[in-house]
């Protein structure tokens, strides 16, 4: 995921075959899975958690560009089937925009950490705008097993920064190889986005 400070995913180069209603499925693939890094652009869920590659879609950010001929690569992100399903093809209405109600841009900004944050004890992902609001309700970021994931991977966190600890001295080599699958799991599974802690929770 990008280092920057003013998006969260760095796009690649763009795909040089033209793409269009009929082939961007094909061509834009792989270079999508280079660019979010084999993640959901929405729940960040990696496709090794999410069911793998048959379970992961293209999705469409704005809809109202699907039915064009060609197809703008930067309109194209790689979404879990979850999230391209329940984002459909809504799109804020002029009136709900003037609201503040948007959908939020990885590419273009940041999300997580600006404008959504994940409670530390429930585990749900908190919006702070009206655009983070939006953005988790209209994309089900709260959906039970999203929740269930972060979840498992703070409690495999916790893992390694005790009980791992606590035997290494007993068992060293076999701590070691313990800490080493669980990190690996857990840097697969959605990562954290904690609150500063003068933030007001809202949801």
């Amino acid at each position: 995921m990008s280092s920057s400070t003013d998006s969260r995913i760095a796009r690649g180069p763009a795909p040089r075959k033209r793409l269009t209603r009929r082939n961007y499925r094909k061509v834009a693939l792989e270079p999508l899975r280079r660019d979010f890094e084999d993640r959901c652009a929405y729940s960040c869920q990696h496709l090794s958690r999410a069911g793998g590659l048959k379970c992961m879609e293209i999705d469409h950010f704005d809809p109202r560009k699907k039915d064009r001929f060609i197809q703008e690569y930067e309109n194209l992100f790689l979404a879990t089937r979850h999230c391209n399903g329940a984002k459909s093809k809504f799109w804020p209405s002029g009136a709900e925009q003037a609201l503040g109600l948007r959908y939020l841009n990885p590419c273009r900004e940041q999300d997580y950490g600006v404008h959504i944050f994940e409670d530390s004890k429930t585990h749900l992902l908190l919006g702070i705008t009206p655009a983070g609001k939006y953005h988790i309700r209209m994309c089900d970021l709260n959906a039970d097993h999203f929740v269930a994931e972060r979840r498992d991977r703070a409690e495999i966190w916790e893992m390694l920064r005790s009980a791992v600890t606590v035997k290494r001295n007993q068992m060293p080599q076999v701590a070691a190889e313990l800490a080493e699958a669980l990190r690996k799991q857990a840097e697969q599974m959605i990562p954290e986005f904690p609150a500063p802690t003068n933030t007001a929770r809202s949801t």
